[in-house]
């Protein structure tokens, strides 16, 4: 019995990070549209938000986060060896990886 309220639990906490993934999104693009004084603020939180739940839904789907913040470094490497337009207009991608690098990513 326990282990049915425990998986039932993980699935209702999973649908609730996907609500909450999809409103932290809302929140920024809102934020962008206003385009107000306090609209940085609130793309920040936003944006601060959907790294959060990101993390917590992987971590409830088995993922656990040296693994996301790996491929994260893994996948801006291959972006700059592509030459993505982050990287190549504004070097965007190099900073991400060096910024991870540095955090012992």
């Amino acid at each position: 019995m326990k282990e049915n309220v425990d998986i039932g639990r993980n699935i209702k906490i999973i649908e609730f990070l996907k609500c909450e993934l999809l409103n932290s999104v809302s929140a920024v693009f809102e934020a962008l549209f206003k385009g107000s004084k306090e609209s940085q603020q609130m793309i920040t939180e936003g944006l601060a938000n959907i790294i959060l739940v990101t993390y917590s839904l992987a971590k409830r789907l088995g993922v656990d986060y040296s693994s996301i913040d790996k491929k994260v470094q893994e996948k801006a490497r291959l972006h700059i060896l592509e030459e993505h337009h982050l990287e190549k207009w504004y070097g965007d991608l190099s900073n991400l990886y060096q910024h991870l690098k540095d955090h012992g990513n």
